[in-house]
């Protein structure tokens, strides 16, 4: 169930304005605070939720151009590749705005755009850059993309997924803009945009929701959910649902399914009883789910001994939806480990479900030796 909270995103704003700091709002009892954060706590958390927001507003605008972008590109998959590159752009510039020179680890690099040939190409994602920083230029977005090159091994840094769900963005569906802060190996901090995922429970999860919402964790300090990409939304604390024995089992999964074993889905489900036809869509919004108690588990099940997951496809969702409650593991039932740099070179597979389901799936796992071949 979820439970109603103080209006976070307009504290954000009054903060930038001089006004209520982030501090005393998220140390409010009303929102499951014992303490204030620390000022560096703040501050890292402020600039993520602004950067995301913002990332956010240019990630739409390049969706609703979908035809035109890839008019002018001749490219039918341009139009993520300009939102990839131009939301890394935005996070990286918003960023070092607010907090000097972060360390960042991304998932682009600027060299396809310095390319003369990818004149066109440059030109959009300037361009989009532009419908929030008016004042900046080519070299400025291409230094800010290339500026996420951290590889992973200092003590703290953030680590970002632009665009996570290519295809879902695409098809106008569902995507997710992850930043999450590593620290000493341990997730702290995670913000995801999901600018079309809907709030609501009924409204289909395959449909682009108008106003879409965006996550914040903070480690020890729950998970909340904002109604709309806006930095001035209304937040609630959201907490994943128990499981019931004698219900069905509700699942998410991946719409592509080269991304997760979905035949081994299928056994672990009828394993576990009854269940339904798992959810299906893009991105670490499936994470979201879960925290929110709209599902009971996400499975990505490995579907290669050489696969290997990166740390910006799990480190925001991660967080979210173990400070909503829910546990996250891989198929063997151990911690994601985020210390070994920009890889999960220790983990198989990832297992989120909810409270009083996740033990009963790793038994079923190993039971039915899921992953032993893999």
């Amino acid at each position: 169930m979820r439970q109603s909270a103080k209006i976070l995103g307009g504290f954000l704003s009054r903060m930038s304005r001089g006004g209520h700091g982030i501090a005393q709002v998220l140390a409010a009892e009303s929102l499951g605070y014992t303490v204030a954060m620390q000022n560096d706590e703040q501050k890292n958390l402020h600039a993520a939720f602004r950067a995301v927001s913002e990332a956010c507003a240019v990630a739409r605008q390049v969706q609703g151009q979908l035809h035109a972008v890839r008019q002018m590109t001749k490219d039918d998959r341009s139009p993520v590749t300009v939102a990839d590159f131009a939301v890394q752009a935005m996070v990286s510039l918003s960023l070092r705005e607010a907090l000097g020179s972060p360390l960042i680890v991304g998932e682009e690099h600027a060299g396809e755009l310095r390319l003369e040939e990818q004149q066109v190409l440059r030109e959009a994602v300037v361009d989009a850059v532009r419908s929030s920083r008016r004042g900046v230029d080519a070299e400025q977005v291409m230094d800010a993309i290339d500026g996420c090159d951290h590889d992973g091994t200092a003590e703290g840094y953030w680590t970002l997924d632009p665009i996570d769900g290519t295809k879902g963005f695409l098809r106008g569906q569902q995507y997710a803009i992850a930043l999450a802060r590593i620290e000493g190996g341990r997730v702290t901090m995670g913000v995801m945009g999901c600018p079309n995922l809907p709030v609501a429970f009924e409204v289909p999860l395959d449909a682009a929701d108008a106003l879409g919402c965006i996550y914040t964790a903070r480690l020890g300090g729950g998970a909340w959910e904002q109604t709309g990409t806006a930095i001035d939304g209304a937040c609630r604390a959201v907490k994943a649902a128990p499981f019931v024995a004698d219900r069905a089992v509700r699942a998410c999964e991946s719409v592509e399914a080269a991304h997760s074993k979905q035949d081994d889905s299928v056994r672990i489900l009828q394993a576990l009883g009854k269940s339904g036809l798992p959810a299906r869509l893009d991105s670490q919004c499936k994470y979201a789910v879960v925290a929110r108690g709209q599902a009971d588990v996400y499975l990505r099940l490995p579907t290669s001994k050489s696969y290997v997951e990166k740390i910006w496809d799990h480190a925001a969702g991660m967080l979210i939806a173990q400070e909503a409650g829910a546990t996250v593991s891989d198929i063997s039932g151990a911690p994601l480990d985020f210390s070994r740099g920009r890889l999960l070179e220790s983990n198989r597979g990832v297992i989120c479900a909810a409270p009083g389901l996740h033990d009963r799936i790793i038994d079923v796992i190993e039971h039915l030796g899921i992953g032993a071949g893999v």
